[in-house]
Order: C-alpha cells, then structure tokens, then sequence
C-alpha cells in the first residue's frame, strides 16, 4: 500500500486514520532511498533503528498534532540536535545541543527528521553542485543542476520521498531547487520564521524557506513553524493570515517585453506567457513593468556590503584555513576582503535609492508574477563555468529579500520540452497568505505530477471565502499597499479584499504635516466633488481596536459609500482637519498624487 502512497499531508493523514503506523512509513522512506540511489542527497541521514524508535515514541495516533508521524528533511545549516551541523564545510562541523526553533516548533507537532541535506557551502549558490560531499542528482533529470543553495532538500521532495524538507533562502535558495526538480518552494516574509539555531548567510536577508509537493502542504506547514521569537533579533511579529478565495480583482505586474530576460531560452519564454495568460483567464489585470531597477538591486546582492555580511561568517575560517573552503564559494567571498565600511554605507545608499525608483512602477500592484528561472543550467555548463550560469539563475529571485517581498515558486505545466514548469508569485512583506491563496490556483488549472514522480497532482479543494470574524475596511492613501502604513495593518492580519471607488460625492485633501502625507476624505456636496480610488481590506474584529488607537486626529473610522451604493468603514476626515490641506480631489487617487509629487522633485 504505501509503495503507492504519495507523501502528502493529506495522504498521510488519512492512512494513518486507517492504520497504519508511522513504523510502517519510515521503513517506506528507506525503501525510496534505496530506490533513488543517490548517496549525495544527504550529508547525515538518520538511522533506520533510531528513527523506527522515535516512529514508536509518538503512540498512539494523535490527529490534534498536525505534523504527526510526518517525515521530513532539514538543510545541513539549520540545527537539529544531537547531529552535526556542517554548513557543507567539514572544518567549520559543530554539535548542536538543541534544535533550531523552527525544526523544534515541527517536532513537537508530530514530524519525524529524517536527516541532514547537503547545499553549496554555506548556503554560497543557486546551483547545488558547490560541496565537498558531492553533488545531489537532480530528481527530474540528473543532467540538470539540482538547484541550490539547499540541493539536497529540493532533491528530496522531488523524488517523494519525505512530505517536506526545510532549505534556507537569501538569495533564491528556497526557490530555484523548486523550480528544477517540479516542486513547490515557500519563501516566507523575513522574520516570520525564526532563525535560532540556523547557520546564517547574509543574516539580515536570511529566511528558513520550505519545500513540499503541494502549496496547501507548504502553507500547512509554515503556519506551523512561524512565530515571533525574542532570541532572534530578527524575528517578527507578522500575522501569517489564512488562505482564502483570492480576490477577482487581482493587479499583477509582469516583466515588460524590454526588461524581460530568457536568455534565448524560447521554450522558457513560451511556457511563461502561457502561464501569464491563464492569470489573465482568471480575471487578473495583468501590468507590464520595467524590471531595470530591479534587476539593479539583485547584482547588488553579491557586491559590497552583503558579500561583506556573508564573509562576517567564515572570517575566521577563512583566516585560519583557507583551503578548507570551496574554491568557487572562497572567490566569491573573498571580494569582500577588497572592500571598506564607506563601500558598505555607498551600498546601502544604492539601495535605497534603487526602492525608491521602483516604487512608482510597483505601486497599485498586489504582487509580481516572474519566471522562477530564466532557463536550465546543466551540470556539464556548471563545470565549464561556476559562477556566470549561477548568477543567471537568481535573475528572478536575487532582489526579492533586499526588498523584503515574500514569494512562493510553484509548478506549472509542463514546458513544451517536458521540463516543468514554474512561476514564483512576490508580495510585499505580510502578503504570504495572498500569494500562496493565487498560487494555489495555478494547481488547480496547471495539470502535473508532484516532482519526479508518477503520482497525479490532487485537486485541491475550494479556498472557503475570507472568515466571517473579519471587517472590511476601505483605505485611500498610506495604508494602501505598497504604502509606508501598509505593514501597521498587515502585521494585525489584514488581507487584501479588492480595488473599487467611492460613491462621486466626495472631497479629497492632502492634510498638511507629517512624515508620512495623510490624505483626508470627505464626504460633501454640490460642485467640486468626485469619486476616490481605494482599497478594501479585511481585518480581524478583534484587532480592529488595536488598529484605531493609533490613528491620530483629524482623522477617524467612519462609513464611506461606494461607487455601487453600498457603504463599508473607511478612514474619513473631520472637516475642519481641511483647513490647510490641499484639494487633490481632482486627482481622486493617492498614488496620483505621489507620483505628482515625486516629478515635482
């Protein structure tokens, strides 16, 4: 039975309703392992007569745990006590005494570790060929590069052999090995899962990131694994969100056709309209955007002060025995020997500089929808050239945490070729929930198998609407997304709902003050007035008070009516707050007047 069993949640749940033992499903994974045959996939995999112990340990089946009896893997830069963290650098192996907080928030609900996967050392590549323990065999072609940092763990899952595996994600790592072996790979809001007890690379981009065989699995297990942890100075009290039916109103920017970049790749290229136009069939706005800056930001990613961050980690290492770090992962580092503290200041101000001139042509966006890899590198093209393939694979994925966007790679269908398909939805922070919501429909319209197997992809069943324990609330300026308030109601658990307009009988000021320019809405009569461009989001009740106590006067929440005649609470404004404010109702949109503003300087 279980030799036909896919290693999804949902089938593991109900088999293990109907009897059978997690024994029984660690003596399968074994058995899987002895059928792929890849002795590189892991750099410490876990004794059978441990693990059949723990498999005991659990009892009798408990389906309040929600990980109960799952097997997973864990990427050989993140701890798991009792077994040697590595990073793939034999000199640098430690002993860790307790888990990670993510690998002991999924222990304690039931998952069982089944190793420890090998990576480009110390996370150092997208590629997944940069370690001294060999080169994992990737799961739909062994003559494609596995993907990297985290190879093993993408491997893995590909092969179905466990339900989940953990990877890290700085510049791409949670994605590209996504991409190259047909799975799913969930890059979370930084800070939203902790990184106690991991390994950093860039510690201020770092994120634990998961791969799993379907978007419902990955997003069950990071609503598991998230949570604020005051050990980490980097971790963040983000609401996670539910899934939910995704709005029909969706706004998704796209690369425009000059920007775009496949490099000759006309199969990649196809298969990427093609999965652009089925967003399109589904109702979305598709926007073509100017990635120039973007793509400015990502080859920031491995100059200056962030090659500088990761060398804070190997300095040591590096001094006293140098030989014993990959030569390719030594160059790479190695620049940041070059470099000074005004370089990293002239870094950060380069980066700032490139957000802002991105921030126009992102903002009104719910997310970006982008190839998760431009093409294939093969391992052949890897041992002819290390370094130029492997920075054509983080096209897509290397600005992404230097923006604090959280993304999610899913499957599409298959190229025309037969290599899968993928595309990688990015939000801003807190959108995690939007984002793998839209993903989720790609599965049900992109038939497939899960990674490399012959297993059929299951249907998933329909998103239930957004809670009923919720209250919409209509925002016209700051609070906007992509807006600098945007994060004081996603942090509370709020969630897009839709674009729409007020009722034309309304007046709308710049109020004078700030940082940041508060708009004011006012509802009015006779001349002068107009209809206002807003966004509706749902926020739990139980926040809600939360979220009125910092807003300051003139403004208030009040009712709005909108542009089909029903009302909903809005942010409004009394009218003698008015009194030195602009008149911008002839503009009757925030973003508007920003960009206004933004020519005028």
């Amino acid at each position: 039975m279980l030799k036909t069993l896919p290693f999804t949640l949902a089938a593991l749940r109900n088999a293990y309703a109907e009897g059978v033992r997690p024994e029984d499903v660690i003596e399968e994974v074994h058995a899987r392992l002895d059928r792929i045959g890849d002795q590189n996939i892991f750099i410490h995999l876990c004794d059978k007569a441990d693990l059949l112990e723990q498999a005991r340990r659990l009892g009798a089946h408990d389906p309040d745990l929600p990980l109960w009896g799952i097997p997973f893997a864990v990427k050989d830069n993140i701890d798991v006590a009792g077994i040697e963290t590595t990073a793939a650098c034999p000199a640098y192996a430690y002993m860790p005494e307790q888990d990670a907080f993510v690998v002991g928030k999924l222990r304690a609900a039931g998952a069982l570790v089944i190793g420890k996967t090998n990576l480009d050392q110390f996370a150092t590549g997208l590629v997944g060929v940069r370690s001294p323990y060999g080169v994992p065999l990737n799961s739909i072609d062994p003559a494609i590069a596995p993907g990297g940092s985290s190879a093993g763990s993408g491997v893995i899952v590909g092969h179905g052999a466990v339900t989940f595996s953990l990877g890290t994600d700085t510049a791409g790592s949670g994605r590209v090995p996504a991409a190259l072996n047909n799975i799913v790979g969930l890059k979370p809001t930084l800070g939203t899962l902790s990184a106690s007890g991991v390994v950093p690379a860039c510690r201020t981009l770092d994120t634990v990131s998961i791969f799993a065989h379907t978007v419902d699995d990955a997003y069950a297990v990071y609503s598991v694994a998230q949570g604020y942890d005051e050990k980490d100075a980097y971790s963040r009290a983000i609401a996670h969100g539910l899934m939910s039916a995704p709005p029909k109103s969706l706004r998704i920017g796209v690369p425009d056709k000059a920007s775009v970049q496949f490099y000759g790749d006309t199969t990649q290229e196809a298969a990427f309209s093609r999965d652009v136009a089925r967003l399109v069939a589904s109702g979305a706005e598709i926007v073509e955007v100017d990635f120039t800056p973007l793509y400015a930001i990502a080859a920031m990613l491995y100059q200056g002060a962030w090659v500088a961050e990761r060398h804070t980690v190997i300095a040591e290492l590096l001094d006293k025995d140098p030989e014993a770090v990959h030569p390719v992962t030594r160059q790479i580092v190695g620049l940041a020997e070059t470099l000074s503290a005004d370089d990293a200041f002239r870094g950060f101000y380069r980066l700032a500089d490139l957000k802002r001139e991105a921030a126009p042509m992102l903002a009104g966006l719910h997310m970006l929808c982008v190839p998760t890899i431009p093409d294939f590198v093969t391992v052949e093209e890897l041992q002819a050239d290390p370094i130029g393939p492997n920075n054509r694979m983080g096209t897509y994925t290397n600005f992404v945490n230097l923006m604090d966007m959280c993304g999610i790679a899913v499957p599409t269908a298959p190229r025309s070729d037969g290599r899968p398909g993928s595309v990688t939805l990015l939000a801003e922070a807190g959108q995690d929930a939007l984002v793998a919501s839209v993903a989720r429909s790609f599965e049900q319209d992109c038939p497939r198998s899960m990674g490399a197997s012959r297993f059929a992809l299951p249907q998933p069943k329909p998103l239930p609407d957004p809670v009923p324990d919720r209250i919409d609330l209509a925002v016209c300026g700051a609070h906007m997304s992509g807006l600098p308030l945007n994060s004081e109601m996603t942090k509370l658990g709020a969630q897009f709902v839709r674009s729409d307009k007020t009722a034309p009988c309304y007046k709308f000021y710049a109020l004078s003050g700030g940082p940041p320019v508060r708009p004011g809405l006012v509802r009015a009569s006779g001349n002068g007035t107009g209809s206002v461009s807003i966004e509706i989001w749902s926020l739990p009740k139980t926040a809600m008070g939360q979220f009125i106590e910092g807003i300051p006067a003139p403004l208030a929440i009040g009712s709005v009516e909108l542009a089909d005649g029903t009302w909903v609470k809005s942010f409004v404004c009394e009218a003698d707050g008015t009194t030195d404010a602009r008149d911008i109702t002839d503009l009757g949109d925030w973003r508007q007047f920003l960009a206004q503003q933004m020519e005028r300087t």
